[in-house]
């Protein structure tokens, strides 16, 4: 790493990042923290597409210092990016805001943007600009979780796993704790408004018969704040991508316990999606397959498993994530979600670590979620972005599910583009855009058909009638 004028801090928080990446000794870390140069592994890699062939081989992508940038990190540092002639600056995004209005405005011309962003900007739901955002593949599905603080587990609330299903349960306690609490103390944080986390928290706190609006607020933090919030008390839950739920819990910060997992809500759900605008795919054709292309083999290198310890490690410098431990293996943080070895973590001193080989998926999808012949976790399902609208409708973001989701979900989702360049890489892929999520994939057991949206809305009981307020943190 080379740079003039640097100040005390600044030198030592560079040696830190430094012994990070280790072996990346062309790294360079601007005062953006974002990854910068070409690792010696990058200038090894063969060029199979010449940067002159493409419209616009120099381009600026963003990412989001959580577990999910690591296929981000693995393009940069492995030369995948190179490989397909871009020259690619990596920009660190503070939040998922800041990365979905990246790419909005300009600044970005691709950027991993929340499940339901997509979407929710083409049909303008409450908290979403209107834009025509695009995405052609999934980054990784799986790999979040929702924090409980600890007064929600001295009030009785465990993880999900424990309950055996019982969402009635649940809701007993659920509802017991927030009576209890004054107004400022009902509060639960997601990423970003009118997306899946925030669906997610609404759906279990309905599934548990408990109506979210009566019971607690949502606000808006970016996921780096999650952990002190709740420390401070300025929340009570959360819910966002690794290692942000990892760092709660006992043995690390000790504020929190992982009540349940993104995939217990939802099995096969898409977490992040790799987004442009539709602007960008018109102009630069060529570019935008050339960047579905890197980032699909980096999502292939993340996913087998024997990269995960390394993709683990890399994540944790300052140019990602961040997340280093004062004390213990580098990997702290990172490692449980990247290699399936999750600690739920509690305060009675119980092991609860689950092995599991779904904790986030980033390309090949175990046994029992690979149930349709050419499926992999990059692989774009339009029926999913129905569902997305479906609770948009449900909660009063957009008046009802639009006449044309099917058109909507074609033009935001862009599977035939993923399918032609996937046919150039030798990747199978399903034929069709929309299937059948079986009820055993949701914690409610409801089934979604998306030829019936509609239907599939009028059958929760708890849903708004009226557009509700995003308290904006």
């Amino acid at each position: 790493m080379t740079r003039q004028n640097w100040t005390r801090r600044e030198f030592m928080l560079g040696l830190g990042a430094a012994t990070t990446v280790g072996a990346l000794s062309s790294c360079q870390i601007s005062a953006d923290r974002s990854a910068r140069g070409l690792t010696e592994e990058a200038l090894a890699v063969e060029q199979v597409v010449k940067p002159e062939s493409l419209e616009k081989p120099n381009i600026t992508v963003g990412y989001v210092p959580v577990n999910d940038c690591a296929p981000f990190a693995i393009a940069w540092k492995k030369g995948f990016f190179r490989k397909y002639g871009l020259n690619v600056s990596l920009s660190r995004e503070a939040s998922w805001a800041t990365s979905r209005d990246g790419i909005i405005f300009g600044r970005l011309d691709a950027s991993p943007v929340v499940s339901g962003a997509v979407m929710n900007a083409r049909t303008g739901a409450e908290g979403a600009r209107h834009a025509p955002l695009c995405a052609g593949m999934t980054i990784h599905r799986h790999g979040n979780a929702m924090t409980m603080n600890r007064a929600m587990w001295d009030a009785g609330l465990r993880p999900w796993y424990e309950y055996n299903g019982n969402l009635e349960e649940v809701g007993r306690q659920f509802r017991a704790f927030f009576d209890r609490q004054t107004p400022e103390n009902r509060v639960w944080a997601v990423v970003l408004s009118s997306a899946i986390y925030e669906y997610f928290i609404r759906y279990i706190a309905a599934a548990a018969g408990v109506e979210p609006d009566q019971e607690f607020r949502i606000i808006i933090v970016p996921p780096p704040q999650m952990v002190t919030n709740v420390r401070i008390g300025a929340m009570q839950g959360y819910m966002v991508a690794e290692p942000w739920n990892t760092r709660a819990i006992t043995g690390n910060a000790g504020v929190g316990f992982t009540f349940a997992q993104g995939k217990e809500v939802w099995a096969g759900h898409p977490d992040r999606l790799l987004g442009v605008m539709e602007s960008f795919i018109e102009q630069y054709p060529k570019t935008y397959r050339s960047l579905l292309k890197a980032m699909i083999e980096a999502c292939q290198y993340c996913s087998k498993p024997e990269n995960r310890p390394e993709v683990a490690e890399l994540i944790t410098g300052r140019s990602f994530t961040g997340a280093k431990p004062a004390r213990g293996p580098i990997d702290k943080f990172t490692r449980p979600a990247i290699l399936g070895e999750y600690n739920y973590g509690g305060f009675d001193g119980n092991d609860r670590i689950k092995t599991a080989d779904d904790t986030t998926l980033f390309y090949d999808l175990p046994s029992h979620l690979a149930r349709v012949a050419g499926d992999h976790s990059t692989f774009l399902w339009r029926s999913q972005a129905i569902w997305l609208m479906t609770q948009a409708a449900r909660w009063g973001q957009i008046r009802e599910i639009p006449a044309n989701a099917d058109e909507l979900a074609a033009k935001g989702w862009r599977s035939d583009i993923y399918r032609e360049v996937a046919a150039e890489l030798g990747i199978e892929c399903p034929r069709e855009d929309y299937k059948m999520e079986s009820p055993e994939a949701f914690i409610d057991h409801k089934g979604f058909d998306p030829s019936d949206p509609v239907g599939y809305l009028n059958s929760f009981e708890i849903r708004a009638n009226r557009p509700h307020q995003i308290y904006v943190s």
